[in-house]
């Protein structure tokens, strides 16, 4: 394995990142805010740590190969959230560097778990680094690495490939630059436009900056105390609720729809259809239940039950109200939506849609081969047979989820959470949500959690966003062992 290659890659990503910190360090150095100083030292620092480890390492690389490029991405993660965790520490906007590495990684990994409290009172300059970071992390901090740097040979695809959610579909293009180039550039139009639609139903501009950089990655992360309900808007409302749905939609799709001129493509694909009636089966299941219980007339039970739907099931977890106070079966349903998640090559967390098919189709097979042993029952989707390694990957993915899941929640209520807290918490970092229920619900934050229960939670953050694989295959010997 070539170290020199990977400290030469992850050098160059981290010029990338410094750079990216050294916008809100000018935007608050001409503000004359209190953190635009912070942001100055924390970028130059993060520049030149990666310029001297991209420097120094320039003889020695050669092209990665398949175990280098899955150490580049776990490291890529790792050393981003370590270098942008200080802009909020040398600010004092968070006390410890664990708090400031917890919001980084809740950040880059669009997860929205925040530590920070009265965050209306924050400087601009650290508000818009917060959503720049999941802005970063929404497509991809590696997929943007290899958009910019068609340098890494056969090792960008295979650095892409273990970023990407969900199960491996058809590759857009020939080249995996191109294809990166093409998500990102349909990943910016829609955050344009929906820069463009906030400023339009009245948002303050920089409040429209902040919420369209966290919208599309489906992060969460609003500049404002009570995330949307802060804003009391209907059309606010409304137009983020869209926009969340869009991020939740595999990106491929648009790719044929706007590139090639196919949108049959989007509503013919089963993952599509299946997200978006599950997505109103739950927003109707939300309303009915709220206008039962007499919390809202039915036609504010419609709006505040799909908004509630999607910001969990897109895993974006802004809030509109206080869910953790909505009736049993409410909280329930919006935990289920928390584990399904979005769709795969999208911007949004969870076990993702597209698995949850094909463990429903795998199930129905298990069922029949009960009785009839000797039948072949391919599984399908959208008329194509499925691989059997597919269906095994889906299995074995799904009982990697869960495991951590019940692994993280005897963890943390060890540390002395209640059940709804520990299971909830858990949950909504694996699953890269943000708020959960009980004590880190959306009138709560983190920063009570006590220090190893950070460390689980930033664990969980980055097993969810790179889908545990990439992350567990560096635990193992084997993987270690010179061939």
């Amino acid at each position: 394995m070539s170290y020199i290659s990977i400290v030469h890659y992850l050098g160059l990503l981290l010029s990338l990142v410094g750079g990216v910190m050294a916008v809100p360090a000018i935007f608050g150095l001409v503000q004359h805010d209190a953190a635009g100083g912070a942001l100055t030292a924390a970028a130059e620092i993060t520049i030149i740590c990666g310029g001297l480890a991209y420097f120094f390492t320039r003889k020695g690389r050669r092209p990665v190969t398949q175990r280098e490029a899955l150490v580049i991405v776990v490291a890529a993660w790792f050393a981003v959230s370590a270098f942008g965790a200080l802009p909020y520490y040398f600010s004092g906007a968070l006390p410890t560097y664990l708090d400031s590495v917890f919001e980084t990684m809740s950040g880059f990994t669009t997860t929205g778990a925040t530590v920070m409290t009265h965050i209306g009172d924050q400087p601009d300059s650290i508000l818009l680094w917060r959503s720049l970071t999941q802005w970063l992390g929404g497509m991809g901090i590696i997929m943007l690495f290899v958009a910019l740097f068609p340098l890494l040979g056969i090792g960008a695809a295979q650095m892409a490939e273990a970023e990407m959610t969900g199960e491996k579909g058809e590759r857009l293009t020939s080249r995996i630059t191109s294809t990166a180039k093409a998500l990102w550039l349909i990943y910016f139009g829609f955050t344009l436009l929906c820069f463009g639609a906030l400023l339009w139903a009245g948002l303050p501009l920089f409040d429209s900056v902040n919420i369209s950089l966290t919208t599309l990655p489906s992060g969460g992360f609003a500049p404002v105390d009570l995330s949307i309900e802060e804003y009391a808007s209907v059309p606010v409302q409304l137009i983020v609720n869209f926009f969340m749905f869009i991020a939740g939609v595999n990106f491929a799709l648009f790719y044929y729809v706007f590139m090639k001129g196919r949108p049959g493509k989007l509503f013919r694909n089963p993952e599509f259809k299946l997200y978006a009636a599950l997505l109103a089966a739950a927003s109707i299941v939300l309303a009915l239940d709220l206008t039962f219980h007499n919390i809202y007339p039915i036609g504010d039970a419609l709006r505040q039950g799909a908004f509630q739907a999607t910001t969990i099931m897109t895993s974006t977890g802004y809030s509109s109200a206080n869910f953790d106070e909505w009736p049993h079966l409410s909280r329930a349903l919006l935990l289920i939506l928390m584990v399904i998640g979005g769709s795969a090559g999208s911007t949004a967390g969870g076990l993702k849609v597209i698995r949850s098919l094909i463990l429903f189709k795998y199930t129905y097979r298990r069922i029949i081969l009960a009785y009839n042993p000797n039948a072949v029952i391919p599984i399908k989707v959208g008329g194509i047979v499925l691989p059997e390694k597919t269906i095994s990957r889906t299995v074995g993915m799904t009982v990697a989820f869960f495991a951590a899941m019940w692994g993280g929640f005897l963890t943390m209520s060890a540390l002395g959470l209640n059940f709804e807290t520990a299971l909830s918490s858990v949950a909504t970092c694996l699953g890269n949500v943000g708020p959960g229920l009980a004590g880190v619900g959306p009138y709560q934050n983190f920063a009570w959690i006590p220090g190893l229960g950070k460390i689980v939670l930033i664990i969980m953050m980055l097993a969810g966003r790179l889908e545990l694989f990439t992350l567990l295959i560096l635990l193992t010997p084997a993987f270690w062992r010179r061939y």
